[in-house]
């Protein structure tokens, strides 16, 4: 994967070197000099020290020269140099003075490689997800001012593999989905390849194996490089793997041995060889341990730790019922490594093995719970936090448009003032000679307006009030009708009555759904008695934690979306789930505050929970206070909810 974001981020490079040099050639006039340093300052076949040099020149020459459109440009220059030679605090330094000097002459495509470059610095060098992701985002949007589709797409490309390597595979597919609108089936072949690819792994991770399968054969035909279709069919045999096609995926694999190219590339034929014999083992043909130790040879070699992570995995399993002790001691290595890597998820997978072979080992236990729980943790925050970067991406291309559409009515109204102008300038030259007929003209328009005025703030009124009509037809009307017609024909009191009562409590429901949300000190109270009034007489409802909360530190608005929202989903829960039960969990987290959800009902499927509006409502009030809705439910599984939403 890392190789097919490097080859991308070097297309990306040759494409603002080709711009640079069509910015330059308009410059060379004026500064001959500076075009031959910049020559050498881009050209790779010079040792990086003379490129420094040259750029260090030419920075010095511009500055003594009235050139300075060109600074961000070569500051842009620099930047790579420095990336390429490692030099990251003179690049950090760099990019510092490039933001200065382009909020003086802002250059919206070389902002957006420069933005792109300190993504890729944060996402490779540092692996700084956040910081990453934040760079990304702003090369996008640089892209999309200058309409560069393919730009957009690979930073949305970058963006959902981040996703997916923090396990965000839901929030990656829609990423990547998205990224996908951006590309060209002729001119982004490889780029397409590699979207699918990865929506093909966030498909795999969810257990879609057929989904995945289907991506992963969609990669290997898009593709036109020979190299990647061997990578994504070793993709696709472990997804054969994992569906127990073991023959598949036996089959898969000895054609990629087959084949020159691997052999180019020690690391994936370790993984080949490695995968092949874990394939046939699982299969059940005969295996020797040396088929997985010579794998483990070139990954030791090639110093692949992640790959020696898999060997020793796989060479655990091995051994973990002929020679248990031989089978602990490379789950071991598998720990030690995890650790020294810092992968804990495969830490994890170590010890749920070693817990088998150890059941009585506490300690295990113990570790492989502290993991799970932080590794949720780190996922929960993950998915938080790119969802907030989406959302402020939306409201910003949101503000963007709005800006837009005022700039344009702007324009449209200034047009409209000219013509104006232009039409009392010829009035009142024409006033001269026609002075009374051009009064009466003038006296017959106004009275026009007025009265399309008029017409038109009756027609709103009328509408608002057909609407407010309606609403009260549908909900009251009907039953109402049905009481007065009991009267006239004389039917039993007790009727009528009961008729009545229903209709009361069809009122007093209106009207607590539409009151106000007291915030106030009795707001628990007013909860509770809102959940218990919401609760069906067969469910049994349990609450937890809210006792504990200071819910006089909680903000008003922040209470009074998390009531509505409990609402619809007790509502929901009447109308849909046939649940027995229902458990609603508080507590206060690092200054969010944690609401969890769960019934045992019907629940539903993903394509059913998208088609309810309800439900849909939920996040958006959510998502208005900078908090998340999470939902988990399957048919027949029971529904899950779980909310976090900031404090103040």
């Amino acid at each position: 994967m890392r190789k097919l974001l490097l080859l991308f981020f070097i297309c990306l490079w040759v494409s603002c070197e080709n711009r640079q040099d069509h910015d330059l050639s308009q410059n060379d006039t004026r500064g001959d000099s500076v075009g031959v340093y910049l020559d050498k300052a881009k050209d790779k076949t010079l040792p990086l020290n003379l490129r420094k040099k040259a750029i260090d020149r030419v920075l010095v020459l511009v500055e003594k020269q009235p050139l300075d459109t060109m600074f961000p440009l070569i500051l842009y220059q620099k930047s790579l140099i420095h990336f390429s030679a490692g030099e990251y605090d003179s690049l950090l330094n760099c990019h510092q003075r490039f933001i200065d000097l382009t909020l003086q002459h802002q250059n919206d495509s070389i902002l957006a490689e420069q933005h792109y470059l300190m993504g890729y610095y944060f996402n490779e060098i540092t692996h700084s997800d956040s910081k990453a992701v934040f760079y990304y985002t702003k090369s996008k949007e640089y892209f999309e001012r200058i309409k560069d589709s393919q730009g957009i797409a690979k930073n949305l490309l970058t963006i959902g593999t981040i996703q997916k390597d923090k396990n965000d595979f839901f929030g990656s597919k829609e990423t990547l989905v998205e990224a996908l609108k951006f590309l060209n089936v002729r001119k982004d072949r490889n780029l397409m390849a590699y979207a699918y690819n990865v929506l093909a792994t966030d498909h795999r991770k969810l257990l879609n194996l057929s989904d995945a399968i289907t991506y992963y054969n969609r990669a290997i035909a898009t593709t036109d490089s020979e190299k990647d279709k061997l990578l994504f069919k070793n993709n696709l045999a472990v997804t054969y793997m994992d569906d127990n096609s073991y023959d598949k995926a036996i089959a898969t694999l000895s054609g990629i041995q087959e084949d020159s190219l691997w052999l180019d590339n020690q690391i994936e034929k370790a993984r080949v060889l490695d995968n092949l014999a874990y394939a046939r083992w699982l299969a059940g043909h005969a295996v020797s341990a040396e088929d997985f130790k010579v794998p483990l040879h070139l990954r030791k070699q090639n110093k692949d730790r992640r790959g020696q992570i898999a060997s020793y995995t796989h060479l655990g399993e091995y051994y973990a019922q002929s020679k248990p002790p031989l089978g602990k001691r490379y789950f071991d290595s598998v720990i030690q490594l995890s650790k020294l890597s810092k992968i804990p998820r495969a830490e994890k997978d170590a010890l749920k093995f070693l817990m088998r072979l150890e059941p009585d080992n506490v300690q295990f236990h113990d570790r492989y719970i502290a993991l799970q729980d932080s590794l949720y943790a780190q996922e929960l925050q993950v998915k938080t936090q790119f969802a907030k970067y989406k959302y402020d991406d939306r409201i910003k291309q949101e503000s963007i448009q709005s800006l837009e559409l005022e700039n344009t009515q702007r324009a449209m109204e200034a047009s409209r003032q000219r013509a104006y102008k232009i039409m009392y300038l010829g009035g009142v030259f024409f006033m001269i000679s026609v002075l009374g007929f051009t009064f009466f003209i003038f006296v017959q328009r106004t009275k026009r307006l007025k009265q399309a005025n008029k017409i038109a703030r009756l027609e709103a009124i009328h509408d608002t009030e057909a609407e407010l009509s309606r609403k009260i037809h549908d909900d009251h009307g009907a039953e109402l009708n049905k009481a007065m017609l009991m009267v006239q024909n004389d039917v039993d009191k007790s009727v009528v009555l009961d008729s009545l009562e229903k209709l009361y409590h069809r009122s007093r429901d209106l009207a607590r759904e539409i009151n106000e949300v007291d915030t106030g000190p009795h707001f628990w109270e007013g909860l509770v008695a809102m959940l218990t009034f919401r609760t069906p007489n067969t469910v049994k409802l349990f609450l937890s934690g809210g006792k504990e909360i200071d819910w006089a530190s909680v903000a008003g608005p922040t209470k009074t979306v998390l009531y509505k929202v409990l609402q619809e989903l007790m509502i929901n829960l009447a109308r849909h789930s046939d649940a027995n039960a229902v458990a609603i969990t508080f507590q206060i987290h690092e200054k969010n505050l944690l609401v969890g959800y769960e019934d045992d009902g019907a629940g539903a499927t993903q394509e059913a929970l998208v088609m309810k509006n309800g439900l849909r409502n939920t996040e958006k009030r959510i998502q208005a206070i900078h908090g998340s809705i999470i939902f988990d439910t399957e048919k027949n599984g029971g529904f899950r909810a779980e909310i976090q939403i900031p404090i103040k």
